[in-house]
């Protein structure tokens, strides 16, 4: 059973998935739940903006880029339903963040153990581009939620949009060149740990593998384990 949110983040929760600000992404969104792929015929789509995920005890939060179009916008949950989030959550089960290795739908069992899982918007874009107004009006709620994540000592970025937006809010005056792997401590803050996208563009081609995937989370792991000692 996932665990109960606290009340804060119950309300940012509830905040986020009444969230209308954004006119051509609450087209898109509720388009694509109207018209559905064939495969998914028979499924009730989400068709909303979709909450952060996870344990409210994290230590190590995953940011990503945006829901998916049959894949979180169908399914409620971030990275479930589609190629990405099969590549992130196997990872995530081989680092002992998650108590299985596949994340179908919510209420499937998944419970994340030390990790949450969000991103700077929350509704399905076209062609997986936000806006950088649809960012900006979004961003509030990503940091709103990294804030209410107290233990928090690690956010994975995955790829340079979410890397971008991180980089900002954590003031990085020069911002370090994206690279996967790429480390940045921040005085005070939480270790910005830098991994390629889980996007089939990226898998696919090998420029991400299982293995670098896999170096990204271990390290994570190592850092949370260190901060958690002290």
């Amino acid at each position: 059973m996932e665990p109960e949110l606290p009340p804060l983040l119950a309300a940012l929760e509830a905040e986020v998935v009444a969230c209308s600000a954004c006119p051509r992404l609450v087209a898109w969104r509720e388009e694509v739940a109207a018209t559905k792929r064939a495969a998914y015929a028979e499924e009730d789509y989400w068709g909303r903006p979709v909450p952060g995920f996870g344990d409210p005890g994290a230590r190590v939060a995953v940011v990503g880029l945006a829901p998916a179009a049959h894949g979180a916008n169908r399914t409620g949950r971030m990275f479930t339903g589609d190629r990405s989030g099969e590549w992130l959550y196997r990872a995530l089960w081989r680092a002992g963040f998650a108590n299985r290795p596949e994340s179908v739908g919510r209420g499937d069992g998944l419970v994340l153990d030390g990790a949450w899982i969000t991103a700077p918007v929350r509704c399905a874009p076209p062609a997986n581009k936000p806006t950088v107004t649809e960012r900006d009006q979004c961003l509030p709620f990503l940091r709103r939620e990294l804030a209410l994540l107290e233990n928090l000592a690690v956010i994975v970025v995955l790829g340079q949009f979410a890397y971008q937006v991180m980089a900002r809010e954590l003031g990085f005056r020069p911002r370090p060149r994206f690279g996967h792997g790429v480390e940045v401590e921040v005085a005070d803050g939480p270790v910005l740990l830098c991994s390629y996208h889980v996007s089939q563009q990226n898998t696919f081609t090998g420029t991400l593998t299982e293995d670098m995937l896999d170096a990204v989370f271990g390290r994570a792991r190592a850092l949370a384990d260190r901060s958690g000692q002290k």
